[in-house]
């Protein structure tokens, strides 16, 4: 059995606002706070934090964070 190794994650892999939503994570709201901020439904930003999540390889808002922040996201 092979490991598949994920090529690095770039600034440019992230759409703009998956990053805006990533920076808006680091404070202690909601789901339907950043929607509200954003002018946008609740279900696009869990969208988005989905892909956010799935591009950075991670499965936690914390974890998201972190890694964010490991790559100069924030």
């Amino acid at each position: 059995m092979t490991t598949i190794e994920m090529a690095p994650l770039l600034r440019e892999d992230l759409t703009k606002r998956e990053r805006v939503v990533l920076a808006h994570l680091t404070e202690e709201t909601t789901l339907d706070d950043i929607a509200r901020r954003l002018f946008v439904t609740r279900n696009t930003v869990k969208s988005q934090v989905r892909s956010a999540y799935r591009k950075l390889g991670v499965s936690t808002r914390a974890e998201a964070v972190d890694r964010a922040r490991e790559l100069g996201l924030q």
